[in-house]
């Protein structure tokens, strides 16, 4: 072991921040890849002589900040990277954030169909329940690993030959746009954390339990009517969501809220 690849016991950083860049550094010369296995607890205590209390502490930091991943009764090991997505913040779609990350999306319509719109779509999209929406279905997989989950309704008579589309290797909202005249302006959005059923577990390729982001959205339409929602069910361990804040003007005015209670 060379000089530089052990603790500095006389250095004033903490021994358990010295230990993540030891580890971040043995990843990076021996060229790891996401999936392979690294040193378990006992390995690291040995190696860099430090407590348990230590190489814990370094773990998960590194764990927190999504550089590694451990597995009860496997060990750890180097994490796969997750997609950063601005679904939260602004009127894109899941197949434009991924390409202007440099990823490859790729969509399995499971459904396309128009059926009578049931209460709850009735009302985000501003109709009555009967209606006709088209209904779809898409499994989408980011860089050929799935990814998400999505179910998507719009009024039928705003794309009648929508679910003749092929929508493999295609954006919905670039679609919708471009052969039907069909342009989203604003919407609301929404995250909640759940865990996956088995039957969402199968389709995405986790464990019954995992956990998952669901993503709900309304989209609204240049006449100023709902023309899209939306309910997204994201691989927790592949996706994570960002948000650039601005602090607003003190104005004395209540803004909207950001965070909803709800029971």
């Amino acid at each position: 072991m060379q000089a530089g690849d052990r603790i500095d016991r006389g250095s004033p950083l903490p021994m358990y921040y010295q230990l993540k860049q030891l580890i971040l550094r043995d990843i990076e010369r021996r060229g790891l890849q996401p999936g392979d296995r690294l040193l378990g607890d006992h390995e690291l205590c040995a190696r860099y002589d430090v407590s348990r209390t230590v190489v814990r502490q370094a773990l998960t930091d590194l764990e927190n900040e999504g550089l590694i991943e451990r597995v009860k009764g496997r060990g750890t090991f180097v994490a796969h990277p997750k997609t950063a997505e601005g679904l939260v913040q602004s009127l894109t779609g899941l197949f434009e954030d991924v390409a202007a990350r440099g990823g490859h999306l790729r969509s399995e319509v499971r459904r396309a169909e128009v059926l009578p719109a049931d209460a709850a779509v009735a009302a985000d999209l501003e109709m009555s329940p009967g209606d006709p929406v088209i209904h779809l279905e898409r499994l989408r997989f980011v860089d050929n690993e799935p990814w998400v989950w999505t179910v998507t309704h719009l009024p039928a008579a705003l794309a009648p030959g929508l679910v003749d589309e092929d929508l493999t290797d295609r954006s919905l909202y670039q679609v919708l746009e471009a052969s039907y005249g069909v342009r989203l302006v604003r919407g609301v959005r929404s995250v909640e954390a759940s865990v996956a059923s088995a039957a969402q577990a199968r389709l995405l390729g986790i464990r019954r339990g995992d956990p998952v982001l669901v993503l709900r959205s309304v989209s609204i339409g240049e006449s100023g009517r709902p023309v899209e929602s939306f309910l997204a069910l994201h691989r927790g361990d592949r996706s994570r969501f960002q948000v650039e804040l601005n602090r607003a003007a003190a104005s004395g005015r209540a803004g909207t809220p950001l965070v909803l209670v709800t029971s």
